[in-house]
């Protein structure tokens, strides 16, 4: 079972992040650049919010906003759960199932930003990690 810090070692990306001040229409023009689902929310190299597919969709559409006119403080998750490097990719699993979440940082001790993993990213790995499994099986009952 691989570790935060493991699984962001194999695939290296630059979390992609806007600023508070930013319009939602702007942060949702990156996030369908990327083809992303949430944007971290960085002030000054700080962790400050998530914006997600979510937040618009219960925080502009339903409530009648426009994206253009409306800065993404508004409606970002100020309070961001996330996993230290340290964690496995179980506990961030059981994490994002618990709190109904897709999206997770991962920061160091020091609240350092270090990456940032999606559920898609888990469960690819853990699709990878029982076929590697069964294979060990399937060679051990063979031999």
């Amino acid at each position: 079972m691989k570790t935060m810090k493991q699984l962001l070692e194999e695939r290296p990306r630059t979390p992609v992040a806007v600023s508070p001040d930013d319009s939602v229409f702007s942060a949702l023009e990156l996030m369908a650049k990327h083809e992303i689902g949430a944007v971290l929310v960085m002030n000054g190299g700080q962790l400050v919010g998530i914006f997600s597919e979510r937040d618009y969709a219960r925080k502009i559409i339903l409530l009648g906003k426009a994206s253009k006119d409306t800065q993404v403080r508004e409606i970002m998750t100020e309070k961001v759960l996330y996993v230290l490097p340290h964690q496995t990719t179980d506990e961030a699993m059981a994490l994002m199932t618990e709190k109904h979440i897709r999206h997770l940082p991962v920061l160091d001790s020091s609240q350092k930003l270090i990456g940032m993993v999606s559920i898609g990213d888990l469960v690819r790995e853990t699709i990878s990690e029982q076929a590697f499994l069964i294979k060990q099986l399937e060679q051990y009952i063979a031999g």
